[in-house]
């Protein structure tokens, strides 16, 4: 078809278009095929979404200006794990060190779909996000993390295990530790 412009999906032609000089055309098709993976990861890793929104710039900032050591065989999702998680790493003790700490305006991390609720429904849904959010909060970081890869981005454990650096049947055990301790933790409350 003469005059039109290939819809880049696939990452090999996203990352050739970006080095090849169409950087913002590449950049916004890279943006738009990961932003959603990004922002899940970091949001459960700072719990804030404003602070979720700048870190999520600052990753596609990062690997924009990196794309170009990326090794087309590895997983695009794994690499960006990767920096998501080390951003977020650096974000939270640059907040240390400057000693801000905020705790108000946080917003519930699940999404409701679904019709309009009544105000006592809208509260008994605010309370079990609550109490799923601090029962995640009691996981350990290896089991939150592999919970979340898998339930929350539906990753194949093949997947995880790359991001994590753990086996696959670490990962299976990791997984059902942590379903069973939500499972105690929201049945106890």
């Amino acid at each position: 078809m003469y005059g039109a412009t290939l819809i880049l999906e696939n990452d090999p032609d996203i990352i050739e278009e970006y080095l090849s000089g169409n950087r913002e055309r590449a950049a916004n098709a890279f943006i738009r095929k990961y932003q959603s993976f990004v922002y899940s990861t970091v949001l459960r890793f700072l719990n804030d979404y404003d602070d979720a929104d700048d870190v999520t710039q600052e990753v596609f900032i990062k690997a924009l200006k990196n794309i170009d050591n990326f090794r087309l065989g590895s997983s695009v999702k794994t690499w960006l794990y990767k920096i998501s998680k080390n951003q977020c790493i650096n974000f939270l003790r640059k907040r240390k060190l400057l000693s801000i700490f905020s705790s108000s305006g946080k917003e519930s991390i699940l999404d409701y779909k679904g019709n309009e609720l009544t105000p006592q429904e809208e509260l008994e849904r605010l309370e079990f996000e609550q109490r799923f959010e601090e029962a995640m909060q009691h996981l350990p970081k290896k089991q939150r993390e592999t919970f979340a890869l898998r339930y929350f981005e539906d990753l194949p454990y093949s997947e995880i295990s790359k991001m994590l650096g753990t086996s696959e049947g670490g990962l299976k055990a990791n997984y059902f530790q942590a379903v069973k301790k939500l499972a105690k933790y929201l049945k106890e409350e």
